[in-house]
């Protein structure tokens, strides 16, 4: 006889796991199954965030920030640097290390928290008697419950399926052996950026190709133009406009034929070419089928407002439904879930949700962008200000970008908060909570921030909704 659960998810990354943790200090027995393995073929918990997306990048840019810093700026801080170099295979242990680290804790949270776990896929069989049938790896358990969160993957240039030796996708463009000399990103979302980011500070020459006429058409405009004049001073080329078309390999390299804005006819040589246009939702080897879970027409698991499938008990969270697809937005509704099947009101707030690309300068921003509010018709105000009037900026040497304010005209709410600079990945926690508590821009504004502070910005942009800075 299966072994049952209360609950069973399938999927190990951040939505997954957490969900799973949050069950069991419910008070259910809980169990998660992952397929993710390591190089010595044991389980490695955490999903493409851990092993091939978030933690690993944030490694690799970490590394090659210190790099660029040893080369370009120490001087300045009186620091003499000869004979500067960079060891790539020490790199990509220090990344692979730092993936270990992530997967062995969640090993150890589930230990903590008494989550049962199976190795392998998860995949439904049958439904029967108020009870769902899942094969796990090598064993067959059922659960009353059971939540699915199976995640993305990288979705492929047609034509150009990925090798992850030439043409990459995040989890080859982790795995370069060593700094290319041309390298080519098509797409400059998130991935592409950040990836790119890396390895150009390393010495590669990067050409990023954009389909879109807008660079970051999701980002606040005037942001997005403040980080592409930065992108730009910095050597990464970005072209914008462009129809990729065959992408052919030899070995000498790749080469990609394109027409630009203008629709004249391009090729770009390159030795790497990392694919970002991206992802789709992952029900490969889920087989939905077997109990009738619905997906829509881009494969997704339909969801509604609450996570709830076609299917009574069975739920959906993260990369594998509708929204945003972000570790925390996943591990968010991880919980929400978790508590809505013990009778709780797990909530989800989609408009205060951040968002936040690692690039330097970092962006990040919550709630709406002005163009938004432009085209919604909501009377808004505006406040700015720049990081080269903050002190603690100028100490950094980093005083790239600002902070801009939105908030509405009559009552002052916060309705977005947009940053572009140093260490914005941080400072925009405190946007978030003050939208989640729908505080004005005033609030802020009256709020003590520490001195000198890159926070400091935060206040004084808010000041600028009301026309009064103090340091501008």
């Amino acid at each position: 006889m299966a072994k049952q659960f209360d609950v069973v998810v399938i999927g190990g990354g951040p939505g997954g796991y957490i969900a799973a943790i949050r069950a069991s200090q419910l008070g259910f027995t809980a169990a998660c199954i992952d397929e993710w393995k390591n190089a010595k073929g044991g389980p490695a918990l955490g999903g493409t965030c851990t092993n091939i997306g978030c933690i690993p990048s944030k490694a690799l840019l970490q590394s090659s920030e210190n790099f660029e810093h040893a080369g370009k700026h120490f001087a300045d801080h009186g620091i003499k640097v000869s004979g500067l170099s960079i060891d790539v295979a020490k790199m990509l242990a220090r990344k692979d290390q730092v993936v270990e680290q992530n997967n062995k804790g969640i090993e150890f949270l589930f230990k903590k928290n008494k989550v049962s776990f199976f190795h392998g896929r998860g995949s439904f069989v049958k439904a029967e008697g108020g009870l769902y049938e899942i094969k796990a790896g090598e064993e067959t358990i059922s659960a009353k419950h059971v939540i699915v969160a199976t995640g993305s993957n990288a979705r492929p240039l047609p034509g150009a399926p990925f090798d992850e030796e030439n043409i990459l996708s995040n989890d080859g463009a982790l795995r370069i052996q060593g700094v290319p000399k041309k390298l080519g990103l098509i797409g400059s979302g998130v991935i592409g950026l950040e990836m790119g980011s890396v390895w150009r500070r390393l010495g590669a020459e990067v050409t990023v190709l954009e389909a879109l006429p807008t660079f970051l058409g999701t980002v606040d405009e005037q942001i997005a133009k403040e980080a592409k004049k930065a992108f730009d001073k910095q050597g990464l080329k970005i072209e914008l406009g462009v129809k990729v078309g065959e992408v052919k390999s030899s070995k000498a390299g790749l080469s990609v034929e394109y027409t630009n804005a203008k629709g004249e006819p391009q090729k770009l040589d390159v030795d790497k070419l990392i694919v970002s246009i991206g992802r789709v939702a992952n029900t490969i080897g889920l087989n939905p089928e077997a109990v009738g879970l619905k997906l829509d027409e881009r494969g997704a698991v339909i969801v509604d407002d609450e996570c709830r499938t076609n299917l009574p008990n069975v739920w959906a969270i993260g990369d594998v439904v509708r929204g945003p697809m972000l570790a925390h937005k996943a591990e968010e509704e991880g919980v929400a879930v978790a508590e809505r099947i013990a009778g709780q009101h797990g909530h989800v707030n989609f408009n205060t949700i951040p968002w936040v690309i690692y690039t330097s300068p970092e962006i990040a921003w919550v709630g709406q962008t002005e163009q938004q509010l432009k085209a919604a018709g909501v009377a808004y105000k505006a406040g700015t200000f720049p990081f080269m009037a903050n002190g603690r900026a100028r100490a950094l040497g980093d005083t790239t970008g600002m902070v801009k304010f939105l908030a509405d005209a009559k009552s002052d709410e916060i309705l977005g908060v947009h940053i572009v600079g140093p260490m914005a990945s941080e400072l925009i926690s405190e946007a978030v909570v003050a939208m989640e508590f729908r505080a004005s821009a005033e609030d802020i504004a009256r709020i003590c921030h520490a001195h000198p502070s890159l926070s400091e910005a935060t206040k004084e942009a808010a000041l600028a909704v009301d026309k009064r800075t103090l340091n501008f």
